[in-house]
């Protein structure tokens, strides 16, 4: 018996929706990176970018469980001699919920080309409504 390798004409991408109201980031993260991966079709393959698109919903109403609104920090350099910033979950919560979960998304998918790639499919919305109606996604339950 030989092993299955998917060609690029093979692969069909279909389109999810995630709504990630009252659920934790980690719960909505991992899901998201699963599909965008492709792990949950009977086709896949580590070395090949299989996964479908991803649309997450009600981004803003994401749960971070204990304390971490007040304790996790966002840390980044801008470039310049002693300028590392931080900020407070609590804040980018407020400011940026879409960042918050694609930064979560990002490291759960492979530091390599096909986690940039698969990356690109996901779409990130505050608001329950998305513009990909003509896409037809299926909501997907987790």
């Amino acid at each position: 018996m030989s092993t299955y390798m998917p060609k690029a004409g093979d692969i069909t991408r279909e389109w999810y929706v995630l709504d990630a109201e009252g659920r934790t980031l980690g719960s909505v993260a991992a899901e998201a990176a699963h599909l965008l991966r492709g792990k949950h079709k009977p086709t896949f393959a580590p070395h090949a970018d299989c996964g479908d698109f991803v649309i997450v919903t009600n981004v803003d109403k994401i749960v971070l469980t204990g304390n971490k609104l007040e304790k996790k920090m966002y840390y980044h350099h801008t470039g310049y001699i002693g300028n590392m910033k931080k900020i407070q979950y609590k804040t980018l919560m407020a400011q940026k919920p879409e960042f918050v979960l694609k930064k979560a998304v990002k490291g759960m998918l492979p530091a390599n080309t096909i986690g940039a790639k698969s990356l690109t499919r996901l779409r990130v919305y505050c608001g329950a409504e998305h513009p990909h109606q003509a896409q037809q996604p299926k909501v997907r339950e987790f």
